[in-house]
């Protein structure tokens, strides 16, 4: 992992292979090496020829902790990667997100079209559009001082996963606590890149990924059939999805 500057902000990045780029960007209370290396998406991608450049997201991994939760808008956080394909010289670059990562990946096809070659979404199906509710409880379940004080179980399984990765608890609040900016269905029409929408059948995180993958011209749906939020990451059927899509897609 290197770092580089984004607006002032230590991002740090993993930069590996030649070939196509790829740009990773991961989900909430993980990082880099939890989301992408461990289940082998790295290695996977650079074995089918491709440059993958993953970061940690700000307030994640070995980025720059933030405690202003206004700092942590999923636009802003698309800049990060942006940025990050500026410090590199990438003029484009296809985009996986994975849970808030996808979301991220979105705004940043959004606002950058140029940049995305294509978009994986992983981990979100039509609740990128209803939005995640119950932010609040997450937040203050991540801010109690033990875990022993969090009984919903929503809640406590954020603060479970966020203690596996070590991650920086108040950091973490303050994202969650952070501007929760809207897709409506009508920006997601506007998306004129192959997408690949990818969830679970067991999901209910996400919501259904293939109303999702409706709103979006030609978008193609990925069934993980079995697996839920967390068990999804890593499974075969998932990467050769992805493979296969990066392949057929201009």
């Amino acid at each position: 992992m290197e770092p580089f500057q984004s607006d002032g902000v230590e991002i740090a990045f993993l930069d590996e292979g030649k070939g196509e780029p790829i740009l990773l960007i991961h989900g909430f209370a993980s990082n880099v090496a939890v989301n992408w290396v461990d289940p082998g998406w790295v290695r996977t991608l650079v074995s089918a020829g491709h440059r993958v450049i993953a970061y940690d997201n700000r307030g994640h991994g070995k980025s720059e902790k933030l405690y202003d939760p206004a700092l942590y808008g999923a636009p802003a956080m698309a800049e990060d990667g942006r940025r990050l394909l500026d410090h590199l010289g990438i003029e484009r670059a296809d985009v996986m997100g994975y849970s808030m990562g996808a979301r991220i990946a979105t705004f940043l096809a959004l606002a950058q079209p140029a940049r995305a070659r294509s978009l994986v979404l992983g981990g979100v199906g039509i609740n990128l559009v209803r939005g995640l509710v119950g932010t609040g409880p997450i937040a203050r379940a991540l801010e109690a001082p033990s875990i022993d004080d969090v009984t919903n179980d929503t809640s406590r399984s954020f603060r479970v996963f966020a203690e596996q990765t070590r991650s920086d608890l108040k950091a973490l609040a303050a994202c969650m606590r952070g501007p929760r900016e809207k897709i409506t269905p009508d920006m997601l029409a506007s998306i004129g890149v192959p997408t690949l929408v990818a969830v679970g059948s067991n999901d209910v995180i996400a919501g259904p990924g293939a109303e999702l993958a409706a709103t979006i011209p030609d978008a193609k749906f990925l069934d993980i059939a079995g697996r839920d939020h967390m068990k999804a990451v890593g499974d075969a059927r998932f990467k050769q999805g992805v493979l296969d899509f990066l392949t057929r897609r201009p």
